[in-house]
């Protein structure tokens, strides 16, 4: 006669986090507040991204189609700077072009095709005129063979022109290298020091903060540049982008509350106390038995002793999931 081994009782298991410690709070709250800070931060940037290129659009709609006024109108005389309200205004002006002091704009790409802006200083040749050189960008030349410089620079027109064109700001002079007759920015001054003529008796005291974009020439000149497009009004995605960094922010406040809610929930329990792996299975196996209602002779169905047997591995973790998903 063999005696059976009763098998150990299950062992009991919590199923509840543990509460988290009063450290663990404030690190958690710290790392929300720093995320937050951030969040807004880069919110900011972008919306005022947004105002300064709302602006642009501005100016740009207000003046690139309004009637071309003479130069003098705008810029006074040498040394003027160009008001902000008045960039992307179309001018007209008599002068004559000094081909041999052209310079080329490199690395400013025109509808992703690589090439050289040509720049020409114009001499204003008006009757009563201030004596004002203004410099004009031409319009657009790929690149040539050697992707250093183009293949052909035509030729601006000569004698005196009547040039029609849109001013814009002169740009910060730039820092970066540039082969010899080429620049990285339209500065007048670094525009005429990379042609050489800054000390030329018609450039020296003559110049204005602002440069040109060329829209027509009469006479028209032998062999045309490429013309620039029209200013992009494109607002980008700047406002969209704010908005996702103030979501941002206020998700990572809404996951920190819903964290201390679950955890206050779970600190409190419930009115039976910890729930054993143990536990669970008795109460499904009992519940498998009263479902399948009554059997043979005696109408009752014998409950199944779950005693006799150690909950499976695989038991018990279906046990905790469910345990868990309550």
């Amino acid at each position: 006669m063999t005696t059976a081994i009763r098998p150990a009782p299950a062992p009991a298991h919590d199923v509840r986090r543990e509460p988290r410690t009063r450290r663990e709070w404030v690190t958690l709250a710290v790392g929300v507040l720093v995320l937050v800070a951030l969040c807004l931060v880069a919110g900011r940037w972008q919306w005022n991204r947004y105002v300064e290129r709302e602006e642009q659009i501005a100016a740009i709609e207000a003046n690139y189609t309004a009637d071309a006024v003479p130069l003098t109108d705008v810029l006074p005389g040498p040394g003027a700077v160009l008001d902000p309200d008045d960039v992307w205004r179309p001018v007209t002006v008599d002068g004559r072009y000094e081909p041999d002091a052209t310079v080329l704009l490199r690395n400013r790409p025109v509808g992703s095709q690589a090439g050289f802006h040509v720049l020409v200083p114009l001499v204003v040749d008006e009757p009563g005129s201030p004596g004002l050189v203004v410099v004009v960008n031409r319009g657009f030349v790929p690149l040539g063979t050697d992707a250093s410089s183009p293949d052909v620079v035509p030729a601006p027109p000569e004698g005196v022109v009547e040039v029609t064109m849109t001013l814009r700001a002169d740009e910060p002079p730039s820092d970066r290298d540039a082969p010899p007759g080429q620049v990285q920015a339209i500065s007048t001054a670094q525009v005429l020091a990379a042609a050489g003529v800054e000390d030329a008796a018609w450039a020296t005291g003559a110049t204005v903060g602002a440069y040109g974009a060329l829209r027509s020439e009469d006479p028209a000149p032998a062999t045309a540049l490429r013309t620039l497009p029209p200013p992009d009004t494109d607002p980008g995605s700047h406002l969209s982008y704010a908005f996702q960094w103030g979501v941002f922010a206020a998700g990572a406040v809404l996951g920190f509350l819903l964290l201390v809610r679950r955890d206050r929930r779970d600190a409190q329990g419930d009115e039976h106390g910890p729930v054993s792996v143990g536990d669970l299975l008795a109460a499904q196996a009992a519940a498998s038995d009263e479902s399948a209602g009554p059997t043979g002779a005696g109408g009752n169905r014998p409950r199944r002793d779950t005693r006799t047997r150690r909950p499976s591995a695989e038991e018990e973790e279906d046990a905790l999931i469910d345990a868990q998903l309550r």
